[in-house]
C-alpha cells in the first residue's frame, strides 16, 4: 500500500466510513497516503472497512457520532495509535423515509438532528481543543447533501438537517479561521449508497432510480469515489486556500 500521496504524513477521521460514501473516502485516503481512523455505528461494517487495510494505515472503532462520549474515544484512540490528528471527516448520516412533511414522526426528526447535526457540534468540541493546544492547522471536511441548497416535498426536515450543517459549517469556518483550522462542505446528490431507498421513498428499483437520474443533468448518481475524491482534495495542502466553500457533487442538480 503507497504511502506518498497528497495526504501522505495526515492522520484522519472518518465517520460513517463502514460503507457508502464514508467507504469511499476511507480508499481514496489510504491510496493519497493519509492513516485513518474510521468510525461507524455499526460494527460489522467499520470491521470489514478496516480490515482491507493494513493496520499500520487504518483502524477502526465503533462509535455513535451523537455521543460526546464516544467522540472522545474516537479522539482517544487516534492520539494513541497515530499520535495526532490533521483531518476530520463528518461524513456518518441518516435520512427518514420520504414522505409528507406532516406524516415524519416526532422521534425520526430528533434522529436526523442529532446524527445529522449534533454530531458536528460533539466533533469540533472535542477535537478543537486538541488542534488549540497543540497549536496545529487542521481541517473538517462535513458530507452534507444537495437537498441543503435544493429541497424537494418528501424530505423536508432531512433537508433541513442537512442545512443546518452547511450553515454551522460556513460559521465555524469563520470563526476558526484565525487559528489555521479549515472547515468545508461536499453536497452530493443521491447517491450509490443505502441510502437510495430512503430517499426514493421506496426499495431502490430501477423505476425509482430511473425517476431521480431525471433531476441530474450528467445522467448518473454520486459515487463514493466521487465523494473520495472530492474529500481528499478538501483535506490536502492543494485547498489551503479553501474554507466555508460548498463543493456540490451533483452532477449538476443544484442549478
Amino acid at each position: 500500500m503507497t504511502v506518498s500521496g497528497k495526504l501522505a504524513g495526515k492522520v484522519a477521521i472518518v465517520t460513517g466510513g463502514g460503507s457508502g460514501f464514508g467507504a469511499g473516502i476511507v480508499k481514496k485516503f489510504v491510496l493519497e497516503g493519509a492513516q485513518v481512523v474510521v468510525a461507524d455505528i455499526q460494527q460489522d461494517a467499520v470491521s470489514k472497512t478496516a480490515d482491507q487495510y493494513p493496520s499500520t494505515q487504518v483502524v477502526a472503532l465503533q462509535a455513535d457520532v451523537s455521543s460526546e462520549a464516544d467522540w472522545k474515544r474516537v479522539l482517544d484512540l487516534t492520539l494513541k495509535k497515530f499520535g495526532g490528528l490533521d483531518i476530520v471527516v463528518n461524513n456518518a448520516g441518516v435520512v427518514n423515509n420520504a414522505c409528507p412533511s406532516i406524516d415524519t414522526d416526532e422521534a425520526s426528526l430528533d434522529r436526523l438532528l442529532r446524527v445529522n447535526v449534533k454530531s458536528l457540534y460533539h466533533s469540533t468540541k472535542t477535537t478543537i481543543p486538541y488542534f488549540l493546544e497543540n497549536k496545529r492547522p487542521a481541517v473538517f471536511v462535513n458530507v452534507s447533501s444537495i437537498s441543503a441548497a435544493r429541497p424537494r416535498p418528501g424530505l423536508v426536515w432531512y433537508a433541513a438537517s442537512k442545512a443546518a450543517l452547511t450553515t454551522a459549517s460556513r460559521a465555524l469556518a469563520v470563526e476558526w479561521a484565525p487559528h489555521g483550522i479549515r472547515f468545508n462542505i461536499i453536497q452530493p446528490a443521491l447517491g450509490e449508497t443505502a441510502m437510495a431507498a430512503s430517499l426514493n421513498a421506496g426499495p431502490d428499483s430501477p423505476d425509482g432510480r430511473a425517476k431521480a437520474l431525471e433531476t441530474i443533468p450528467l445522467g448518473r448518481l454520486s459515487t463514493p469515489e466521487d465523494i473520495g475524491n472530492t474529500a481528499a482534495w478538501l483535506a490536502s495542502d492543494e485547498a489551503t486556500m479553501l474554507t466555508g466553500a460548498t463543493i456540490d457533487v451533483d452532477g449538476g442538480r443544484g442549478i
